[in-house]
């Protein structure tokens, strides 16, 4: 048999280590060839529900294929985590990553998965400011007043939120530690519920992420003292922020998309790249606006960092405050 030459053997050796690329390449510019579930791990209705299908809906139009939601609430949201960390990393089984995720990293001690080296970062969605709100019979129209009024009668104070470890209880966690106040933490089975006793008065004080909120607010219902973001909330301009009675005070809901390690990164990008595309739609901006959010536009990286950095910050809230599960 006559071997090639040694210039045709390097080419055809090059052409032959190309293909893995160029497959990966060409499957990545067919994707998706069929429907892609997003797994969301709290019930239809909710925060990250909402802005999931929201973003859900516009890539269902863009690629041509349903990208379906399916809700699997549950273990406060670690079920839907360990779901897509079994799932075959091909781009077809997707999560809704928020804020309640860093902070269960350090909660829960026996996850059966590491947040950070298990999920890849896809892509973040939308940031909303935590309200802190309270029942108008409170005698408190600002931070300062309520602050007062909280040491004024210590233990008195009850604060609802929507379960153990979520972003509302932090929140006020970190609230307490930063001002020094002594309030008492009523954990409910959900954001409805806890909402209802802030209502009716049976609990008066409770840090609840905008988009739950916001109607309550502007309804006259229940008095917003300060969003917990670093600049004024849009959706409601008269609101002050924390920090400017806290200094450094700072909480919010963020939301967006992860996939499980080893999904190929041209997938990834793709995704990315369409998701931050639906950030800049002005229908988009408009609907996140209404909701209390704004576009959270990043790469991999940055979001992949911001998960980082708050599975950081809250570890540390946590384990001062001695938070436990339930």
């Amino acid at each position: 048999m006559k071997l090639p030459h040694r210039r045709q053997f390097l080419h055809l050796a090059a052409g032959a280590a190309a293909l893995p690329a160029i497959s990966r390449i060409a499957w990545a510019q067919a994707y998706p060839s069929r429907p892609v579930r997003v797994i969301v791990g709290f019930p239809a209705g909710g925060a990250a529900d909402i802005f999931t299908r929201l973003i859900g809906q516009y890539l269902s139009e863009r690629f041509g294929q349903q990208f379906i939601i399916e809700n699997r609430p549950g273990a406060a949201s670690n079920i839907s985590i360990e779901e897509v960390v079994r799932a075959r990393p091909d781009g077809y089984t997707l999560v809704s990553v928020n804020a309640t995720n860093p902070i269960n990293a350090t909660l829960y001690e026996k996850l059966n998965f590491n947040l950070i080296t298990d999920i890849a970062p896809v892509a973040a969605i939308a940031r909303a400011p935590i309200v802190l709100l309270v029942n108008p019979l409170v005698p408190a129209k600002t931070v300062p007043e309520f602050t007062a009024y909280a040491k004024a009668n210590p233990g008195k104070i009850s604060m609802a939120s929507p379960g153990i470890g979520t972003p509302g209880h932090v929140a006020g966690e970190l609230f307490k530690m930063m001002t020094g106040v002594n309030i008492q933490h009523v954990p409910y089975r959900g954001q409805a519920p806890a909402l209802t006793d802030l209502l009716g008065g049976q609990v008066q004080v409770a840090f609840v992420a905008m988009p739950g909120a916001i109607e309550y607010i502007r309804a006259g219902k229940l008095r917003a003292l300060a969003v917990t973001g670093a600049t004024r909330a849009e959706a409601l301009p008269d609101i002050p922020i924390m920090s400017d009675f806290v200094p450094s005070y700072e909480a919010s809901f963020w939301i967006g998309v992860g996939a499980p390690k080893n999904t190929p990164v041209a997938i990834v990008d793709r995704l990315n790249k369409e998701i931050n595309a639906a950030l800049t739609d002005s229908k988009m901006k408009a609907r996140f606006a209404d909701l209390g959010g704004v576009p959270l536009p990043m790469t991999p990286a940055e979001f992949g960092k911001l998960i980082a950095d708050e599975t950081e910050k809250w570890g540390k809230v946590i384990r001062a405050a001695n938070i436990k599960p339930e």
